[in-house]
């Protein structure tokens, strides 16, 4: 016995469909734009509360979107965990020039057992805005 493949003439009907309105891809960004926004302000909130407690400085200078690319990078990273973002457990820590200190742990659902870990670490920068004065005098 031989199987061969049907031709079909009807074409029309193999098209997708243009009209049909798919909100998916839509909720999924809207939800994902959610999340990012919750883990961005839970990121601020976590090195404002270990600078006022674990760094001896007047303020913390951070690129502008820093935290949105840091939770769009770990929300992509969660996505292939057991748990999801329910399941990590992140570490903020803070290299200086002569140390590294565990700045936080940030758990985002304490009921839910931790699967993965992820560490975050700033680092001082010490060129830049030191050589800036300079060349406004």
């Amino acid at each position: 016995m031989e199987v061969l493949p049907i031709q079909s003439t009807h074409v029309e009907y193999q098209k997708q469909n243009k009209w049909y309105y798919d909100p998916r891809p839509l909720l999924e960004d809207q939800k994902r734009g959610a999340q990012v926004d919750f883990l961005s302000k839970k990121l601020e909130e976590e090195i404002r509360a270990a600078k006022r407690t674990h760094l001896s400085c007047g303020e913390v200078l951070l690129p502008c979107g820093l935290f949105q690319k840091v939770s769009k990078d770990i929300l992509q990273i969660s996505e292939t965990e057991l748990c999801g973002l329910r399941g990590m457990n992140l570490y903020l820590l803070f290299e200086g020039e002569e140390d590294c200190r565990r700045l936080s742990c940030v758990k985002i659902d304490p009921t839910t057992p931790s699967t993965f870990e992820i560490y975050l670490t700033f680092k001082q920068a010490n060129a830049g805005w030191a050589f800036l004065p300079q060349f406004l005098k």
